[in-house]
């Protein structure tokens, strides 16, 4: 009788844990299926990655020239104003700077001349130097500005002044050659020192190379997070720019690509040419060999940045 009962019960129990096994099945399928399409959407939305924003493409079009030029009003009459082209390639994160001599001379086919930089630039200014560069280096310059003074130390002062081995006696150094940390007026009385060993062509040359040491030596990231406040504060100190603020939001990011990923990003060199007395005369070698790497065809895919 046991027996029978023992059975009994087996066999009524067995049908009753399939049972609730399915039907556990049924109800936690149908929660499933509730929280996934009706409470889980909202949870999924909170849960995705935020978008990415800001992503651009910097490429070969972001490249571009700028002729500057540092004029200072006050200084002796002797003195020339300091030409440098700034070649900035972005997508490279490069930038090239090349001091031209003021005292560069070439024959102009347009003109069926002999024309001076520093003539140009006095009796036309500052287009007038644009056009002569682009004639005598056979480049392109997309734009020009003019920095007085104040306006030039302004830069300085924003790119945290500079280490240079200084080698002339200015404001008490020895003029040895040691590394001395110049701030923004000593770099404007360094650039505009007229008697160097090597004449113009020498100052043209520290010119880019103590932009090229400012730039390098700069906190890039700082920069390119205040890269707005920066281009604000100089631009409406420069006297005579043709920079706008259309082209600035062209260009701005790309620059800040360029100074947030690059290191060292920058190099100096100067035109090379001969001494004619008192003129200075480019070399058409060194016109026809300008860096591959910043005047040449692109060889890179653009470069995406977030």
């Amino acid at each position: 009788m046991s027996e029978k009962r023992k059975k009994k019960v087996g066999s009524i129990a067995i049908p009753f844990l399939v049972t609730i096994f399915i039907a556990t099945l049924l109800v936690g399928g149908a929660v499933y299926f509730i929280y996934h399409n009706f409470i889980g959407k909202k949870d999924d939305k909170i849960k995705e990655p935020p978008p990415r924003n800001g992503s651009i493409s910097v490429s070969a079009e972001d490249s571009h020239t700028i002729l500057l030029v540092l004029d200072d009003p006050e200084a002796p009459s002797d003195s020339n104003a300091t030409f440098v082209l700034m070649r900035s390639v972005p997508y490279k994160k490069n930038i090239l700077f090349i001091g031209v001599p003021s005292n560069s001379i070439f024959y102009s086919q347009k003109e069926n001349t002999q024309i001076a930089l520093k003539d140009k630039y006095t009796r036309g200014g500052a287009q007038a130097a644009e056009e002569f560069i682009e004639e005598a280096l056979k480049i392109d310059v997309d734009k020009y500005m003019v920095f007085d003074v104040n306006s030039f130390e302004k830069v300085c002062d924003l790119l945290g002044g500079v280490n240079y081995p200084v080698d002339i006696k200015l404001n008490g150094y020895p003029g040895d050659g040691t590394l001395e940390t110049l701030a923004a007026d000593e770099i404007t009385k360094y650039l505009t020192y007229n008697k160097f060993p090597g004449g113009e062509p020498e100052r043209a040359l520290k010119a880019a190379t103590i932009l090229s040491y400012m730039i390098n030596g700069s906190d890039g990231d700082r920069i390119a997070t205040n890269f707005d406040r920066y281009f604000s504060e100089i631009i409406n100190m420069i006297p005579n720019t043709n920079v706008t603020a259309v082209d600035y939001d062209k260009k701005k990011r790309a620059i800040q690509y360029m100074f947030n990923f690059g290191s060292g990003i920058s190099i100096a060199a100067c035109v090379d040419g001969t001494d004619a007395e008192k003129d200075f005369i480019p070399s058409e070698s060194f016109i026809s060999n300008l860096p591959e790497e910043y005047f040449g065809e692109p060889t890179e895919p653009p470069t995406r940045p977030t």
